[in-house]
């Protein structure tokens, strides 16, 4: 198994195909890269910038490139022994026009060959259950109400080669063979009369309509298809060489779209609609009467029932054939919690694949662990993303900005009720249709017996949604082989409070509690044991759709006490965490997940990692800061809008947040100042509505988001009498500067630590992007192909005047992409140690230990030594470099034993001399971290200025 040294995720997309990145290959193995890590490739609905909304798993897009082009990229990376970490989706597709099995299955209904497909509601195997067959399937992808839409002509009725479309702009679904009849008919008379009902045309018309009223009703789907070709073909035929039936058909088309004014005009188009397989509707409608299965709330984004074996082997051929002949030397399954049984989907995988590098997309709470049974290498590091932050948050200011931020905004309410509230709001507002599903299944379980007999709907509902919401991870992984023990306290705990907060479901949540449990009665019959763990198994679906949208997509934009904790995976309510948890964290991941990922951006991230390093710093600073926040506020209260004497917007709350962002993002250069503004205000708009509490997505209150707007606008527009930049921009750079040391560390400690690094695109600078979109912008690579280029040309000669040099210009980011470069280097030369050796934690000693990171890596004979530094606010002036040891004075750390007295640093290529003990002074005499190793066979590639006498 290829494991990766290092991968480098990258967007692709129309703007950045396969051409793009062959471009960049070069670039990325000078870094030090060992594997790109794909963002998805597969056809994606047209103009997708992400590629998560896939029409076709077993196509390349397009809009990347031709197969050509793609393996002309694979080659590329193979000439510099770079391997292919690919993102794939099983969970969802696009429900698209595009998506030809969606197509086939809203004209064909349950007779379609691609029924399977997908999660709708006519596939419950409960007979008698919730669902049937004749019920059309949702398609709530309109802009207004149905009947608005219809009168308005917006949806029209066309025909072409393919036969008779239902259109809605870029929209265009299937008419059902059936109502070909309805639509031929209609005008059939005037055409008699016209053509005479013994001419061979119309002879011929009157055969085709013969065959759609008289479809065989035992016809297996594959038949059914060929009638369908037949059926269109001769159509088609008579339409393009005949004008008669040319102009009867168009002046039909025109008659069905009817006439804007005439309401009854488009009875006939109305009529047709309501024999089709699927329903259009208003999007809004999606919310409350859904019956498929969606990605988390997108009604663009219908799940793929990947369970059905023959469904995983189809939508996979592609996958596993590129990953069995080398192409893909890695995967990373995407919401792996979406899926029915995630268990059984790796395993699945794994059978195909065979040894290939496996990970997945999985978001792990505090002390939360992996499935044991899973056959994977890890995840894509949320979990080491948050441990990694916290520890650069001073837990000991905890009360102080609890105090900050209820001083300036009069919040209270705790983060845990806040994430209930959020969740029930979710439930009520976004998951009401999927809650409704669930509750039907669980009513016809209870129903067949005598202690269920009682409960209603409205009540099991209430206990499913208080279930749902007090679940404290994202969920648990019960099947047919049974309940895990990991799981069994997470669901009696979630009982115990939702019984708490509901006494009088108390009856209701024992059964609930059972059923989750596995904890069937002998009585029970096998199919009845099937239908409550089918429950069991559906209920787990939508825990994590629930945490993804109450809690990533709401509670993070609400709780906005320190917005550098509001990430994936991150709980807001912990205030950081302490040096021990980091190591023991780290110890963990060695023993059992030593080739897992270690992240510190992706694509789903609420911050850059550069903005979350700034933000730690007002951690430090609690006095400093609340005394800028005060002054803030005051200055910018002529902006904001008056809605009466006492109630002013944007409120205080969406305040403190701008006021977070600011400091964390702010450009360092002028010219960027403008283009960062309208950012800025984008991530506003998009950070309120998520929030949910005066504006959202659903109902747009465009007079909130105007005055935020409008606030935010003014806030930010240079002029002589902005009191408040000129306040503000002295105190930010100063954040700023202390903020570059904190990224610097935590870059180190992620290639360090156990696990791999994984670099978003163009994190190798510093990264001050917002939510997406806002890091889906396009990357510079010109500019960091010259940036690393300059610094690969200096290192032979002249390393430390280069580091001053890049210590005194660190604004512009090489001092990270030098950083970045020097570790990877030593990674590689030293990778046994990195990939199989021990997890050592050293404790720092003298004045300023707890301002000090430090580890040591150990296999057989070699170790290397990782430190790091923090809290640089109390330990050096602003301007000030945190280097030597008139800074670090008698902080030193003890090392392991053997410990040799001469030791390489791999950053700078210098000796460190040191005898059972380093002071930190001379560790960190030169760059702000230091990476420490004894291991001299390959000096020459870490300083090649240097021989080895002389060393």
């Amino acid at each position: 198994m290829r494991i990766p040294i290092a991968t480098y995720r990258i967007q692709f997309n129309a703007q950045f195909p396969f051409q793009s990145a062959k471009e960049v290959t070069s670039y990325l193995a000078e870094l030090g890269i060992s594997d790109v890590y794909a963002a998805p490739i597969f056809k994606a609905r047209v103009g997708s910038t992400h590629g998560y909304d896939i029409v076709d798993p077993n196509q390349l897009n397009p809009e990347l490139g031709t197969q050509e082009d793609f393996f002309d990229l694979i080659q590329e990376l193979k000439q510099h022994q770079m391997g292919w970490l690919q993102d794939i989706v099983p969970n969802h597709a696009a429900y698209d026009s595009q998506n030809k099995y969606l197509m086939d299955v809203l004209e064909n209904g349950v007779n379609s060959i691609y029924t399977n497909y997908f999660d709708i509601a006519w596939n419950y195997p409960i007979s008698n259950g919730f669902g049937n067959p004749h019920e059309p399937i949702l398609t709530p992808l309109l802009g207004k109400f149905y009947g608005e839409a219809l009168e308005n002509q917006e949806i029209q009725l066309r025909y072409d080669q393919t036969g008779l479309s239902v259109n809605y702009y870029n929209l265009k679904l299937p008419v059902n063979l059936e109502s070909y009849a309805t639509f031929l008919s209609q005008n059939l008379r005037e055409l008699a009369k016209t053509l005479g009902r013994k001419h061979p045309i119309f002879v011929r018309l009157l055969g085709i309509l013969y065959m759609v009223k008289h479809i065989p009703q035992d016809a297996t789907p594959t038949e059914r298809q060929d009638q369908i070709d037949f059926v269109k073909g001769l159509l088609w035929e008579l339409y393009t060489d005949y004008s008669e039936i040319k102009t009867f058909i168009d002046d039909n088309v025109r008659l069905f779209n009817g006439e804007i004014g005439k309401a009854e005009s488009f009875n006939l188009l109305d009529s047709l609609l309501s024999e089709q397989f699927f329903r259009l509707s208003f999007w809004k409608v999606g919310a409350e009467e859904i019956n498929y299965r969606r990605f988390f709330t997108v009604n663009e984004l219908i799940s793929l029932k990947v369970e059905d074996e023959t469904v995983f082997k189809n939508t996979h051929n592609l996958i596993c054939k590129l990953a069995k002949s080398g192409e893909f030397t890695g995967l990373r399954v995407d919401h792996i919690d979406g899926l029915y049984d995630p268990s059984q989907y790796l395993q699945r995988l794994r059978e195909k694949i065979g040894d290939v590098y496996l990970c997945v997309e999985k978001i792990l709470q505090t002390g939360e662990e992996l499935p044991e049974n899973w056959q994977i290498q890890g995840t894509t590091g949320y979990e080491f993303l948050n441990y990694l932050n916290g520890i650069f948050c001073l837990t000991d200011n905890q009360d102080a900005f609890t105090q900050i931020y209820y001083h300036n905004t009069g919040w209270r309410t705790p983060y845990e009720q806040v994430v209930t509230e959020k969740k029930h709001l979710m439930i009520e507002r976004n998951l009401a249709g999927d809650i409704d599903n669930l509750t039907y299944i669980l009513k016809k379980i209870a129903g067949k017996h005598r202690y269920g007999n009682d409960f209603t709907i409205n009540g099991l509902k209430r206990a499913i949604a208080e279930i749902l919401s007090r679940f404290p991870i994202y969920r648990t992984y019960i099947n047919q082989d049974g309940i895990t023990a990991a799981d069994i306290p997470y669901i009696q705990e979630v009982i115990q409070q939702a019984k708490s907060h509901l006494p009088l479901l108390h009856h209701e949540l024992s059964f609930i509690e059972k059923l989750l449990l596995l904890e069937h009665d002998d009585s029970l019959t096998p199919e009845e044991q099937d239908q409550r763990l089918y429950f069991v198994m559906r209920l787990q679906q939508y825990t994590g759709p629930l945490m993804a949208k109450g809690v990533e997509d709401t509670a993070l934009y609400v709780y906005n006490r320190f917005i550098s904790l509001n990430e994936v995976g991150g709980n807001p309510d912990r205030f950081g965490v302490n040096i021990d948890e980091f190591h023991d964290f780290n110890q963990q991941r060695q023993a059992c997940w030593q080739y897992t990922m270690n992240t510190t951006s992706t694509h789903d991230t609420k911050r850059g990692e550069d903005i979350r390093a700034r933000l730690n710093v007002l951690s430090e600073i609690p006095q400093a800061w609340e005394t800028q926040v005060r002054k803030f506020y005051e200055l910018n209260r002529e902006y904001k809008t008056s809605l009466t004497k006492k109630v002013f917007m944007p409120d205080n709350n969406d305040e403190y947040l701008f006021y977070q962002m600011l400091v964390g993002a702010f450009p360092f250069f002028e010219n960027e100042y403008e283009n960062f503004c309208d950012r800025l205000l984008d991530y506003l708009l998009k950070a309120i509505r998520e929030a949910k509490v005066y504006t959202a997505w659903l109902r747009r209150n465009s007079t909130y988001e105007n005055a935020v707007i409008d606030f935010a606008t003014k806030v930010l527009t240079p002029s002589a009498d902005n009191q408040f930049l000129q306040e503000f921009i002295p105190f930010q750079k100063r954040i700023a500067d202390y903020g570059i040391f904190n990224s610097l560390s935590q870059t180190l400690l992620k290639i360090t630590s156990p696990g791999f690094p994984d670099f978003y695109q163009g994190t190798e600078l510093w990264d001050f992007s917002m939510v997406d979109p806002d890091n889906r912008r396009p990357v510079d690579f010109a500019i960091r192909k010259s940036y690393l280029q300059e610094i690969k040309a200096q290192i032979p000669t002249d390393i430390l005047k280069l580091i001053d040099e890049l210590l005194a210009n660190k604004a512009d980011g090489r001092i990270k992409m030098f950083l970045i470069l020097q570790a990877l280097k030593f990674r590689v030369n030293n990778l046994q140690v990195f990939q199989q050796g021990s997890y050592l934690p050293l404790a720092a000693k003298g004045k300023f230990k707890d301002h000090i990171i430090a580890f040591a890596r150990i296999y057989q004979d070699q170790t290397i030594i990782t430190i790091a530094s923090r809290f640089f606010t109390s330990l050096i002036q602003p301007e000030q470099y945190p280097l030597g040891t008139e800074v670090w004075q008698d902080t030193y750390i003890e090392l392991p034993p053997a410990t040799p007295s001469t030791l390489l640093d791999g950053m700078t290529g210098q000796i460190v001399k040191a005898d059972k003990i380093l002071l930190i002074g001379e560790a960190l005499k030169y760059f702000p971290v230091a990476l420490l190793g004894y291991d001299l066979k390959d000096t020459n590639q870490i300083l090649p200025e240097m021989s080895l006498s002389e060393i």
